[in-house]
């Protein structure tokens, strides 16, 4: 199996690292300083275990790569406001027998990828990592490196997921195969709605009551659309499985993803497909989101204005909630 990273920022670039440590087949595909350094330095990856410098292949683009081969296995790692570009790029290129899953957060993505992808799956990613220096990822999990489950898409298991899952497990992390990993992927989703609260809001801000509406506006918005979701038991069973964080010296730990869109400026971030997930399911469905709207509207104000992370107060975004 030759694995494929899409977009080797700090998810895939972890992933690809610890892949490639066992000896897998690995490349990446970066863009930018990022794919420049890793080009001519290799990848600087820095975990609990130390600081290891690994000379991955790298290109910029799909179409340096052959991707003739039915057993390459792309996992798409990029933020889901890249993924239509990125499906787009890939489509003419990968073999028609080959797979393709995404390892991303959000819903949306699986969807879009089964319109190019007969064999398209999804991967629930569970995995800290950070990334914010051209040519460096950082990841403080230990023990366990993330939680990768897979399945197909919409469902089921075949020889592929079970392929992939052993393979991510020899390399480190808690990876099973799963027939419903949607499920996972939709309460996870749940959790990610908070990352434009973490993301946007001036530190020592008391955001639970934030976090908890947009929660509860998910699961109406789950409940009437008929969306299958993992409880909380199961979350907190399958994640007791998962890593532990450690520190690592002269590498704090910072924020989430959404986080690092705007402290690295990169004039996107991915709250549309998050929140805004919520927001059309709402429409759909006829369930007022008001807080997840909210959270959009945040997000977009943070990127077209060049706000940087913690900008906003809690009294602007109630200010929105009631100004709908």
């Amino acid at each position: 199996m030759h694995f494929i990273i899409y977009g080797a920022g700090g998810i895939g670039a972890t992933i690809g690292a610890r892949l490639f440590q066992q000896g897998e087949q690995v490349t990446l595909i970066a863009r930018g300083a990022h794919k420049e350094r890793l080009q001519a330095a290799g990848l600087e990856f820095v975990s609990p275990e130390g600081k290891v410098q690994l000379a991955i292949p790298t290109v910029g683009h799909p179409q340096e790569l052959d991707l003739q081969d039915p057993n390459a296995f792309v996992m798409l790692c990029m933020k889901s406001q890249h993924t239509e570009d990125a499906l787009r790029a890939v489509s003419p290129l990968l073999h028609p027998m080959a797979g393709i899953t995404c390892v991303q957060n959000g819903v949306a993505n699986e969807r879009m990828s089964l319109r190019y992808f007969r064999n398209t799956y999804a991967t629930v990613v569970n995995l800290p990592a950070m990334h914010l220096q051209p040519g460096e990822v950082v990841t403080h999990a230990a023990g366990v490196g993330g939680i990768l489950d897979t399945g197909g898409y919409p469902g089921g298991v075949d020889g592929r997921v079970e392929a992939a899952t052993r393979a991510l497990t020899r390399a480190g992390f808690s990876a099973k195969p799963d027939g419903r990993v949607m499920r996972q992927k939709y309460a996870k989703l749940l959790t990610n709605l908070g990352n434009i609260v973490q993301a946007a809001f001036q530190e020592g801000e008391d955001t639970q009551a934030i976090s908890r509406a947009m929660r509860n506006e998910a699961l109406a918005c789950y409940e009437a659309g008929g969306i299958a979701c993992a409880s909380r038991d199961e979350v907190r069973n399958r994640r007791a499985a998962g890593y532990r964080m450690e520190d690592i010296p002269g590498y704090p730990r910072t924020a989430g993803s959404s986080w690092q869109s705007l402290a690295r400026a990169t004039g996107d971030i991915e709250t549309e497909y998050l929140n805004g997930e919520i927001s059309l399911l709402g429409r759909l469905h006829g369930v007022d989101t008001p807080y997840n709207d909210a959270g959009v509207e945040i997000a977009r104000r943070s990127i077209t204005q060049s706000l940087g992370p913690r900008y906003f107060s809690r009294a602007d975004f109630m200010a929105i909630v009631n100004g709908r």
